[in-house]
């Protein structure tokens, strides 16, 4: 198993995402005047990426309703507010999530205005809806996804609001596929260290506030759960006191993420508390890195994505150190379920 940074990979895999994000802000801004609510619909990781979506909507629009759904509650609870002043944005690396398809087939007909983002126009995602945007197959969906959709929220609250930091977010948007590699190399050692630390433990939590809660999930469940099998569980530090820091103690082994958003003195509370009860710490930063390329008014939007380029690093270690290549799995895509 190569644990080797491919910096021109992890590039050339964003660059398809990189065009594509151009026009999602074109589309977002156009949409904007006629646009009174955004409904988010994805299953796993393109959920966790649109929990970033609706809380920078939250924090910076005046006038803009959004709500986050996974796909098979949204058709179930089928809101009654489908109508053309809304749109609907759903998401699917591989364009063939039966739920999330589902979903886009139960909008037809409805007044909505629908947009994709997935990888190649003849997946099922791609056809179902209006406004289909792709990243190409490539292996760094999760943050090409994030690009393109992050683009066409701004759009709109550009075009809605007057949103004034659309400029910076394009460029450091453009930006980003570069930061995240360099992050990855930059952090290799440290990350090669913890990992033999962990090597052995079969359980872990990761703890993070506000959008940083998508890193905690992709690295603790889509990456960790999901490819190495272990017992690992996100907490959101707005939680975190109303009942799971009771499992800490001196050999609770807990993994802490920083960001630079406005729910960052949730977490520094955490990390005052675990800090005097348990010995089994590893605490990431975004502060800590550079970002190169990255205005400073745009850091707390990609923060995550830092991280979960240097986290990720970790996970390609454990892999190496288990014998379980990230790309095993046990009932994904083997079964029926």
């Amino acid at each position: 198993m190569a644990t080797d940074v491919n910096k021109k990979a992890i590039v050339d895999g964003l660059a398809v995402s990189s065009k594509a994000m151009l026009k999602a802000a074109e589309l977002g801004e156009k949409l904007a005047s006629s646009v009174d609510r955004v409904y988010l619909v994805g299953c796993g990781a393109p959920n966790r990426i649109m929990l970033g979506l609706e809380y920078w909507i939250q924090h910076s629009s005046p006038s803009l309703e959004v709500r986050r759904y996974f796909p098979a509650e949204f058709i179930a609870q089928s809101p009654a507010r489908l109508d053309k002043r809304t749109v609907v944005l759903l998401g699917s690396k591989s364009g063939t999530t039966p739920e999330t398809v589902a979903a886009a087939e139960f909008l037809k007909g409805k007044p909505c205005v629908t947009v994709a983002v997935t990888q190649t126009e003849d997946l099922p995602l791609a056809r179902a809806v209006q406004h289909p945007f792709l990243m190409g197959e490539t292996n760094e969906a999760h943050t090409g996804m994030f690009m393109i959709m992050q683009a066409f929220v701004g759009g709109l609250l550009a075009g809605k609001d007057k949103w004034p930091l659309q400029a910076k977010l394009m460029t450091s948007l453009a930006n980003l596929p570069e930061a995240m590699a360099d992050t990855q190399e930059s952090n290799d050692k440290r990350a090669a260290e913890e990992a033999r630390l962990y090597k052995d433990d079969r359980i872990l939590y990761e703890v993070a506030s506000g959008p940083m809660f998508n890193t905690a999930y992709v690295f603790g469940v889509c990456i960790l759960m999901e490819m190495q099998w272990m017992h690992s569980y996100p907490i959101e530090a707005a939680e975190f006191f109303h009942g799971p820091f009771e499992i800490v103690d001196q050999n609770t082994p807990m993994v802490l993420m920083l960001g630079e958003d406005p729910s960052r003195p949730l977490m520094e509370r955490v990390v005052r508390f675990c800090k005097k009860y348990t010995e089994r710490l590893v605490i990431y930063d975004s502060r800590d890195f550079e970002m190169k390329g990255i205005d400073p008014d745009i850091r707390a939007i990609v923060a995550p994505y830092i991280l979960e380029a240097a986290l990720v690093r970790i996970a390609h270690r454990l892999a190496v150190w288990h014998n379980q290549p990230l790309s095993t799995r046990r009932y994904m895509w083997k079964t029926e379920y």
